[in-house]
């Protein structure tokens, strides 16, 4: 499959969402690469703590509450995705309208329950 996935607001912590929706988009064969705030990997998937210009993403699926997604309203802009996904918790009407300014598809969803549904 070919929809690279960003997990932004990726966690080290197994108890995370974050961290299961790696899990399961490795186990699904999506392409996936994560940020967080602090490095290591999650099922063969680096974290990242720098921003870096990913190619291709297809989809940036959101883990970080709306005030600490202001400072990277530009980043996932610049990054062009096809979808955002902003998981419970992540909805933000500020960042819902950049987007549609910026033509990309958004959805207010659950990574975790797209993916078990063979819906993402």
């Amino acid at each position: 499959m070919n929809n690279k996935t960003l997990v932004f607001g990726a966690s080290l912590k197994p108890n995370r969402y974050s961290n299961y929706a790696i899990q399961r988009l490795v186990a699904n064969n999506f392409e996936t690469v994560a940020f967080g705030l602090k490095k290591g990997a999650i099922s063969g998937v680096e974290v990242d703590t720098e921003l870096l210009y990913y190619d291709d993403i297809h989809t940036v699926t959101l883990y970080l509450n709306p005030k600490r997604q202001k400072e990277f309203y530009n980043y996932i802009v610049s990054l062009n995705p096809k979808r955002v996904i902003f998981n419970p918790g992540t909805e933000n009407p500020e960042l819902f309208s950049i987007l549609k300014e910026n033509n990309i598809f958004f959805e207010a969803a659950c990574t975790l329950v797209l993916l078990s549904t063979n819906q993402y």
